[in-house]
C-alpha cells in the first residue's frame, strides 16, 4: 500500500482565486454589506471610548467636575451597549453567509463529483475526496467567516486609531507607527512557516484518510489474514508523519506569541517612559497618556491578527487550488442528441482498440454483432476483457480505436444519461446503500411503486428471504448491505435491474460467490430477467452460459471464438479446454 502525500507549494494570495471564491457570496451580498456597514460602526465605536476616558480625565477628574462626568459615563455606556449589539449582529451575519457559502460549496462538490468519469476514480482514493469536501472545505470556511471580512475589520480598526492617536498626539502617534513595521515582519515571517507546517499536515491528514477508508472498508481481510498488527505500525507511520507535522506548526506558533507581545510591551514601556516624561514637564496632559496606554494593545491586537488573516488565506489558497482542480476536471461528456425512450439492443463493435493506460491494449480489434432480444455470454480468463467490453457498452470508458454502435447509431452520438437508462448491470460485488431493501431497489426512483419494487423482488426470488424480515421490503440495512449474505445482496441487485426495465441486461460474474441453493434462484431469476431483452452474461462457470445464443470466447484481449455451446465443443479450441479443466473431475 502506498499513500502519497500531496505535492506541497508555496501559493501566494492569487487575486483570481479571491475573485472566484467571492462568488459564492454574492447570493447573499446585501446579509455581507449590513455586516460590514455593522463592523464600520462597531470599530468606530469600540476605539472612541479611549477618547471619552481622556476627556474625562483632563475636563472632569482632574479639574473636580463631578456634575460633568456623570454623563460622559452614561454616554460610555450607551456605547459599549450599542457595540454589544452591532458586534453580535456582526459576528451572527459573517458566520452566517459563511456557512451558507459552504453549503454551495459542498453541494457544488458532490454534484461534480457525480458528473466525473469512472477513469478519474481509478486514480483518485477516496479518502483525498473526502478531505476535499471537509478539511478544505473548512479552510474557506475560516476565511469566510473570520478570514476577508475580519481582516476588512482589523485595517479599520489600525486606521481609526491612528487618526485617534494623531489627533491627540502626533508624535506618539508617529511612535506607534514606527512599531508597526518590527511587528508585521516578525509576525510575518512566524507565519510564513505555520502556513508551510499547515500545508503539510493538511496534506498528511489527507493521505491518514485515504489510509482509514481502505483499511477500515477491507477490515474483514486484515483479521482473515491476522495483519492487524503489520497494519497498525502502518497506521502508526502515517498517524506519527501527520503528528510530527502539527508539532511543527505548534512550535512555530507557541514562539510567535510571546515575541509579538514583548515588542507590544517594549512599544507601551516607551510610550510609558516618553509620554510620562512629558506629562511630569507639563507638555502632555494625563487624560492623553492614559488614552494612549489604552490604544496600545488595541492597536497591536488586529497587527497580529492581520498577520493571522494573511495565514488563513494562504491556507485557503491552498485548499481553494485543491477544489478548484476537482471542480475544474473536465466532467464526463453528456454525449450526442439521440436520446429514447426503448432500445431495440443491437449492439455492434467494429475493429475496437482499448488501453486504460497509454498503449497496454485490453482489448485488440475486438469486432462482433448482438442482435436484438440475443443472449450472448462472454468467456475466458482473467485479464481477457470480458468487463472492459461491459464498461464500453455503458459508456464508463470510450475506446481509442474503432466504434462502438448501439441500434446502428454511433455510441458517441447517443445522450450517455439516456443510453444508461436502458442498460441494466448486475456486477459481482453488489454495493448497497445504508437504508431500507426498497430504497436499494428503486434507487430514489418515485416513479417505481412499492408494488413495483415487490413484483421484481417477486420475480426474481428476492422474496424467499425478504419476507422473512417482519417489515418486508422495509427492513433496515447497514452500510454496504453487509448484514445479509453475498446472494442475498445478489438477488437485491437483480431487483434493482428489474424495476427500472432495462432493454440491455449485463450480468457480471453475478453468480460467481453463492452458495448452490441461491445459485438455483439466482438462475431461475436470470431467465425471467433475460426474457425479451439483449443479455450478455459474464461468467467463469461455463454451467451458467451453456443456454447462452452465442458464446464468445475472449483471449489475451482478442475474440478468438465464437458459436453455441455445442459447436464450440465440437471446435478443438479455448473454450473446449477451458470446458474440460472445469469438468475434469467429473470425467
Amino acid at each position: 500500500m502506498n499513500y502519497q502525500e500531496e505535492e506541497i507549494t508555496e501559493r501566494p494570495i492569487n487575486a483570481r482565486l479571491i475573485w472566484r471564491l467571492l462568488g459564492y457570496l454574492r447570493p447573499y451580498a446585501r446579509w455581507v454589506t449590513l455586516a460590514v456597514v455593522l463592523i464600520l460602526a462597531t470599530t468606530a465605536a469600540r476605539q472612541a471610548t479611549p477618547y471619552l476616558t481622556k476627556i474625562a480625565v483632563d475636563e472632569h477628574i482632574l479639574t473636580g467636575d463631578l456634575a460633568g462626568l456623570h454623563p460622559l459615563v452614561l454616554l460610555f455606556a450607551g456605547i459599549l451597549v450599542f457595540q454589544s449589539i452591532t458586534s453580535y449582529f456582526e459576528r451572527y451575519l459573517t458566520r452566517l453567509t459563511a456557512q451558507w457559502a459552504m453549503y454551495d460549496v459542498r453541494t457544488e462538490i458532490f454534484g461534480h463529483i457525480q458528473k466525473l468519469p469512472p477513469k478519474f476514480f481509478d486514480r483518485m482514493p477516496v479518502g483525498r475526496l473526502m478531505t476535499r469536501n471537509t478539511s478544505d472545505v473548512d479552510a474557506l470556511n475560516e476565511l469566510f467567516s473570520d478570514g476577508i471580512v475580519s481582516t476588512f475589520s482589523d485595517l479599520f480598526t489600525v486606521f481609526t486609531i491612528l487618526v485617534y492617536m494623531y489627533y491627540m498626539n502626533a508624535e506618539m502617534a508617529f511612535v506607534m507607527f514606527g512599531a508597526m513595521p518590527v511587528m508585521f515582519v516578525t509576525a510575518f515571517y512566524f507565519n510564513q512557516r505555520l502556513l508551510r507546517a499547515f500545508q503539510v499536515a493538511r496534506s498528511r491528514l489527507s493521505r491518514r484518510n485515504a489510509f482509514l477508508n481502505e483499511n477500515i472498508s477491507g477490515m474483514p481481510v486484515v483479521q482473515l489474514f491476522n495483519r492487524e498488527r503489520r497494519h497498525l505500525d502502518k497506521f502508526d507511520q502515517v498517524n506519527r508523519s501527520y503528528l510530527d507535522a502539527n508539532l511543527k506548526s505548534t512550535y512555530y506558533f507557541t514562539l510567535s506569541y510571546p515575541l509579538l507581545e514583548f515588542i507590544g510591551a517594549g512599544t507601551t514601556a516607551f510610550i510609558l517612559w516618553y509620554g510620562g516624561g512629558d506629562v511630569i514637564r507639563g507638555a502632555l496632559g494625563w487624560g492623553i497618556l492614559v488614552a494612549m496606554l489604552q490604544y496600545i494593545p488595541r492597536f497591536f491586537h488586529p497587527v497580529m491578527d492581520i498577520s493571522d488573516r494573511y495565514g488563513t488565506m494562504q491556507t485557503a489558497m491552498a485548499s481553494a487550488e485543491r477544489i478548484f482542480d476537482l471542480i475544474d476536471t473536465e466532467p464526463e461528456t453528456e454525449g450526442g442528441p439521440v436520446a429514447r425512450d426503448k432500445v431495440e439492443g443491437r449492439i455492434e463493435f467494429r475493429n475496437v482498440w482499448f488501453a486504460y493506460q497509454h498503449e497496454d491494449w485490453v482489448l485488440r480489434d475486438v469486432s462482433f454483432v448482438i442482435e436484438p432480444g440475443c443472449s450472448v455470454a462472454i468467456v475466458g480468463a482473467t485479464g481477457s476483457g470480458k468487463t472492459t467490453i461491459v464498461s464500453l457498452i455503458a459508456r464508463f470508458y470510450e475506446p481509442q480505436k474503432g466504434e462502438i454502435l448501439i441500434d446502428g447509431i454511433d455510441q458517441r452520438q447517443w445522450n450517455v444519461e439516456a443510453l444508461r437508462r436502458r442498460i441494466g448491470v448486475v456486477q459481482q460485488d453488489v454495493f448497497l446503500f445504508s437504508g431500507t431493501i426498497a430504497d436499494n431497489i428503486r434507487l430514489g426512483e418515485i416513479a417505481i411503486t412499492d408494488e413495483q419494487v415487490r413484483r421484481a423482488g417477486h420475480d426474481v426470488n428476492a422474496d424467499r428471504f425478504v419476507d422473512r424480515f417482519s417489515d418486508g421490503y422495509g427492513h433496515l440495512l447497514g452500510e454496504r448491505g453487509g448484514t445479509l449474505s453475498s446472494g442475498q445482496r445478489q438477488l437485491i441487485a437483480f431487483a434493482r435491474a428489474l424495476a427500472f426495465e432495462p432493454d440491455i441486461l449485463v450480468l457480471d460474474e453475478a453468480t460467481a460467490n453463492v452458495d448452490t441453493e441461491t445459485e438455483v434462484w439466482i438462475q431461475e431469476a436470470v431467465e425471467r430477467l433475460m426474457h425479451s431483452r439483449t443479455s450478455i452474461v459474464i461468467a467463469h462457470r461455463l454451467s451458467t452460459v451453456r443456454n447462452a445464443d452465442h458464446i464468445f470466447v475472449m483471449h489475451k484481449g482478442e475474440l478468438r471464438e465464437n458459436g453455441t455451446h455445442e459447436s464450440l465443443l465440437r471446435f478443438d479450441g479455448i473454450y473446449r479446454r477451458l470446458h474440460d479443466l472445469q469438468y475434469l473431475d467429473h470425467t
